[in-house]
């Protein structure tokens, strides 16, 4: 039950609902109350008890809550089933059904003034945006999700927090994307506040900006951690819809707080099942690990395994980033043109505002491909485009390592000052291997 409105409020509701149904004070008031009370009820002027707001109620066909807050319970909880409908099509990949649901329900929501289901909303039309690419429409959704849970507890708002840090992070604001993982993983580690979905979240989301960063040992950390906290479920969707199906049954039947308690549930197993994303990047963190080692096989199939996870969903920018990696395993098992043509297929894809460090991870392995069939001219040109893209994104490892083979290159062409100037601008980025200019890593959490 919600707070309830002040008497005044109160008192205009029941006058408008009793004269939309012809009904006199008298009969309002029979046979528990007086004309009088109800009149003066009306003009604000008494605050109803409990007893006497569910015989008005009773007598104006509307349910309790809905005289003493404006709102029908029975609505709310519809409004509840809609979000876990909308959270399922973005589960199974359904964007464009997803952004329609969301966008009438976040109307809805602010229609009857409810700040946590217009949070769960937004949350959601900024996952659709992620999904889709919209990268500036995706932060300004988490941020006014984040604005309207301003006074719940953090877990709670760590899907927005989380959200809000991948959008930077797929712009290409890597260190502002690990700042914002970090210091929530922190806050919620150092505050006591250790909630398994929450820390599962930040710690599968921030594996990307660190291994971008060059940042490889904390990656790994942040990828274990992940594991070790990942829910088990056997087939989240069957049971999800299950929930779904009861909950309508008792909607139906005015068992209203057990419709609710089923919804939660449902909502709680589809967010599992976006946590696939998460997981994929996990598997595709064992697929690095695994290159490193020169353990090719192995990394192949974990990479593999991730693209598919990730293509279940539909998740189109992040399928985009990992083929890139994928097609450097390739290459490096000897298969060249098959790894320069799921290279080519991803390039559409990917741009400076939208995956810019894996565009030029695209550009690099396509100008190393190049150079290994001899032509010079167009290794050059793919170099000169990634090494752009690095400067703006700031992935200062990389950078270095591209400005080696840009030098290299002109170097065996003759153009040696060329070269030098391409080596000095790769010692101004250069770092050593795991390492990173972040500050100290996040505390550990309690696996």
């Amino acid at each position: 039950m919600g707070e309830r409105d002040e008497p005044g409020t109160i008192g205009r509701r029941v006058q408008r609902l009793r004269v939309a149904r012809g009904l006199t004070q008298k009969q309002l008031a029979e046979p528990v109350y007086t004309p009088a009370y109800v009149s003066t009820l009306e003009a604000g002027r008494v605050r109803p008890s409990d007893e006497a707001l569910r015989h008005l109620a009773e007598r104006l066909g509307v349910e309790f809550d809905e005289l003493a807050t404006g709102r029908s319970a029975r609505r709310v909880t519809e409004l509840r089933l809609g979000l876990t409908e909308a959270q399922r099509a973005l589960a199974v990949g359904e964007a464009e059904s997803a952004v329609e649901q969301y966008t009438a329900l976040l109307a809805e929501a602010q229609a009857q003034e409810l700040p946590e289901e217009q949070a769960a909303a937004l949350l959601g039309l900024g996952e659709c945006a992620l999904d889709t690419g919209e990268l500036a429409d995706g932060r300004r959704y988490f941020e006014e999700a984040e604005a309207r849970l301003a006074d719940a507890p953090l877990p709670a708002r760590v899907p927005a927090l989380r959200g809000r840090a991948v959008a930077h992070y797929l712009a290409g604001e890597l260190r502002y994307a690990v700042y914002l993982l970090e210091s929530t993983i922190d806050e919620l580690n150092r505050g006591g506040l250790h909630d398994p979905d929450a820390l599962l979240l930040l710690y599968a989301s921030v594996i990307g900006p660190y291994m971008d960063m060059g940042a490889h040992a904390r990656a790994a950390q942040a990828a274990e951690f992940a594991l070790a906290l990942a829910p088990q479920s056997g087939d989240p969707a069957l049971v999800a819809r299950m929930h779904r199906s009861v909950a309508r049954t008792l909607l139906a039947e005015g068992r209203l707080v057990e419709a609710d308690a089923s919804l939660a549930k449902a909502a709680e197993l589809y967010r599992g099942l976006q946590l696939r994303t998460e997981l994929a990047n996990c598997h595709w963190m064992r697929g690095y690990v695994y290159a490193q080692n020169g353990e090719l096989e192995g990394a192949e199939a974990e990479m593999w395994e991730a693209l598919h996870m990730l293509s279940a969903t539909r998740a189109t920018l992040y399928s985009s980033q990992l083929t890139v990696e994928l097609a450097d395993v390739l290459h490096r098992r000897g298969r060249s043109e098959e790894a320069a043509e799921l290279l080519r297929d991803v390039l559409g894809g990917l741009s400076p505002e939208r995956g810019a460090v894996h565009a030029a991870a695209a550009h690099r392995l396509l100008g190393i491909i190049a150079e290994d069939a001899r032509d010079t001219e167009q290794a050059e040109e793919h170099y000169v485009r990634a090494l752009s893209l690095l400067e703006r994104a700031g992935a200062a490892g990389d950078l270095a390592d591209l400005c080696r083979l840009l030098g290299d290159l002109l170097r065996r062409t003759g153009r040696v000052e060329a070269a030098l100037d391409a080596y000095r601008t790769g010692l101004g980025h250069r770092t050593a291997p795991g390492t990173t200019t972040l500050g100290p890593a996040p505390a550990q959490p309690p696996v």
